[in-house]
């Protein structure tokens, strides 16, 4: 499996189909972190416009490869195991991004609450801000594998599945991202660091899922 992971990793790189999405992430950040904004504010909104990118990566990785090359894959290691590297693959690319996305907003925000006096402390607010973008990676690799291949097959239909997917595992009340986020953001009015311990786990647990049935359904279709 780690060899696989680092082959579609490689294939991911020299793609160059990853530039897209990561010109989306940055140009998001780039319009929606302004130097000086509420340090909480920030990281909770470098985290929720990583979902949508994550969702981008995961369908880079699980169609970008060759079908000769899926097919050997598949063969050498079984369908879902070759489809599981895939997926993880896109969900290491899209934590890389979330990493470098916090990183941003820690150095340009104001390590201050909503009302601009309270101090908010770093370390916990830093930790927090990982976590809740972990959160959304994990729901858009989960967005990302339910809308795309073996599911979904057909560009026409992966794709604005895939934009749906992306948009209800933000907004949704019960979705753990907007959990994350919505702690990030309800915190700095308070000054207050809540960390998005029970919705990281709860995406873990979305994300397992949908893997484990995107991977079964690959071993019967490829």
């Amino acid at each position: 499996m780690p060899a696989l992971v680092r082959y579609r990793t490689a294939l991911l790189l020299r793609s160059y189909r990853w530039l897209p999405p990561l010109l989306l992430y940055a140009a998001a950040l780039a319009v929606g972190i302004r130097g000086g904004d509420p340090l909480l504010d920030s990281l909770g909104y470098a985290a929720a416009v990583l979902l949508p990118a994550a969702a981008w990566l995961t369908r880079v990785c699980v169609t970008g490869e060759p079908p000769a090359a899926r097919w050997c894959a598949a063969a050498a290691a079984g369908p879902g195991t070759a489809h599981l590297a895939g997926v993880l693959a896109a969900l290491l690319a899209s934590a890389v991004l979330g990493a470098a996305g916090t990183a941003f907003a820690v150095a340009v925000g104001d390590p201050h609450g909503g009302d601009r006096v309270t101090p908010v402390p770093l370390p916990p607010a830093v930790g927090a801000g990982l976590l809740a973008a972990f959160a959304c990676a994990l729901l858009g690799t989960a967005a990302g594998t339910l809308c795309n291949r073996p599911l979904l097959r057909s560009p026409g239909r992966a794709v604005p599945a895939t934009v749906l997917a992306s948009l209800v595992a933000l907004v949704a009340a019960g979705s753990p991202a907007n959990a994350a986020v919505s702690d990030l953001v309800g915190g700095s009015r308070t000054a207050t660091v809540t960390v998005p311990l029970l919705p990281c786990a709860a995406a873990v647990l979305v994300a397992a899922a949908a893997t484990a049935v995107a991977c079964a359904v690959a071993a019967r279709r490829e």
